[in-house]
């Protein structure tokens, strides 16, 4: 087996689609300086999550190819593979995407958000299917925030399929007099947290959990062990990456795989 470096990109919500398309080049090449064989970005990073109760105006098709290809082209450079949360159109309707790239800038596939919050019905249309991607020895999947926090069958899917480490894209930012947590599972706190321990716990994986780096924000970007205790975690509203080795034999997906359907 192998031990493999992942980096999770807890940066800010960016000003602009444009901007946010500059910040995910720049932690991509500070990734790789970490020696990373692979970073993730939070849900809808570029151009930005929106929603019902987060406005931001839609991205056209356009600005979705350019950055695509600027990502790409990024990965390529870095020799870093790529888990971008953006969107894409299907049929002229917006999804809420992950796209893999390579470390030599292609594309290894997609991963859509299938379970859509409530919040989200009227802008995205869900996805279907779940994945399995491959970075050189690791093998992980991607379940898109609500899909984590609410539906446990996504990431036992992706294990089931041989995942080591199962990626947890989400934007939770801070609402009104919600709490405001200064310690990682506080049991003050809401289920989000905790819930990443349970996924990795029930199905013997690693979750990596990122966020925006977002000021009050209920939930931070994490790293769990595959006996569902936490690896590391970020300071909460603290820009910066994540960066935490997997240990590709310590995730042998064995309680997924036992799992009768």
């Amino acid at each position: 087996m192998a031990t493999v470096r992942i980096a999770l990109a807890n940066i800010p919500y960016a000003k602009s689609p444009e901007e946010s398309l500059t910040l995910a080049e720049s932690a991509i090449a500070d990734a790789a300086h970490e020696k990373a064989a692979i970073v993730c970005f939070p849900e809808a990073y570029v151009p930005g999550y929106r929603a019902e109760t987060y406005v931001r105006p839609a991205p056209d098709a356009a600005f979705l190819d350019r950055a695509r290809a600027r990502i790409a082209g990024a990965a390529k450079a870095s020799r870093i593979a790529v888990v971008l949360g953006t969107e894409r159109y299907v049929n002229g309707k917006a999804r809420i995407t992950s796209i893999v790239f390579n470390a030599d800038g292609t594309e290894a596939g997609i991963q859509d958000k299938v379970q859509l919050d409530p919040s989200e019905d009227s802008l995205f249309e869900p996805g279907s299917g779940r994945h399995v991607f491959e970075a050189g020895p690791l093998k992980f999947g991607i379940s898109i925030c609500h899909e984590g926090w609410r539906y446990p069958e996504t990431v036992r899917a992706a294990v089931r399929g041989g995942a080591h480490v199962v990626f947890h894209p989400h934007y939770h930012w801070a609402e009104g007099d919600s709490y405001r947590p200064t310690t990682f599972g506080d049991p003050k706190n809401t289920f989000h947290e905790k819930a990443l321990l349970c996924r990795a716990a029930e199905n013997t994986c690693y979750v990596a959990s990122v966020n925006y780096a977002s000021e009050g924000s209920g939930t931070t970007s994490a790293v769990v062990n595959p006996d569902g205790t936490l690896m590391k975690w970020q300071p909460y509203g603290k820009a910066g990456l994540l960066v935490a080795d997997i240990e590709t034999e310590k995730a042998t997906g064995l309680l997924a795989r036992r799992a009768r359907t």
